[in-house]
């Protein structure tokens, strides 16, 4: 089967099967903090590691539908230049859930999920308690994306990762244990994954 995207109705597949043949894509649960100090959380699906030295992470950001069109968070990381990786795990699948519920910009995700805050070290935005991991970042650059029909974009996010937090239960023989920390990640529809095995493949030498 062969369609261009967008069209994919005129070939009898009721849903963009887009999002669902890049897969498994890891999952960015962003807190950010307003100017005002107002905490925010929210999971995004566009996201992935694009460079280790230094460390950047990428994250593509919706347009809002509400008038201003920009999310919470796309604001708060563009007027403070910080924000936080919290990696999501499957215990806290259904707290990531929650905090994708559309909010105002004056309430608080944490709160609204049931979940803890812990300081983190550089940046002011806290961390998620439980998570495996955070990522401190600073704000490297944002990059409009193409417009769509209707003349909104996607925004990419690429953050500096500052500072890391690793809890070491998830650790075996000092590297990170992906089936202990059992990773959640996103499919396509409604769908999601986590990691319950690993395989390992030795690159072969030259």
């Amino acid at each position: 089967m062969f369609f261009v995207p967008g069209k994919h109705k005129d070939h009898g597949l009721p849903y963009n099967p887009f999002k669902a043949c890049v897969l498994p894509r890891p999952i960015a649960w962003l807190s950010t903090q307003s100017i005002s100090g107002v905490c925010n959380l929210a999971p995004f699906s566009f996201f992935n590691a694009f460079a280790d030295e230094p460390p950047i992470i990428g994250v593509g950001i919706a347009p809002d539908s509400r008038e201003e069109g920009i999310k919470d968070t796309l604001r708060n990381i563009v007027e403070t230049k910080e924000f936080v990786f919290n990696l999501v795990s499957w215990e806290q699948r259904t707290a990531m859930n929650e905090s994708s519920k559309p909010a105002s910009a004056d309430v608080d995700e944490f709160e609204e999920a049931g979940l803890e805050k812990l300081p983190s070290q550089i940046v002011k935005p806290p961390r998620v308690k439980g998570a495996p991991v955070h990522f401190e970042c600073k704000l490297f650059k944002t990059v409009d994306l193409p417009k769509d029909e209707s003349g909104k974009h996607y925004t990419l996010v690429l953050g500096e990762v500052v500072g890391m937090h690793i809890d070491e239960a998830y650790l075996t023989d000092g590297m990170v244990d992906a089936t202990k920390m059992k990773p959640l990640a996103r499919l396509g529809y409604q769908d999601y994954s986590v990691v319950n095995e690993v395989v390992q493949l030795v690159r072969p030498s030259a």
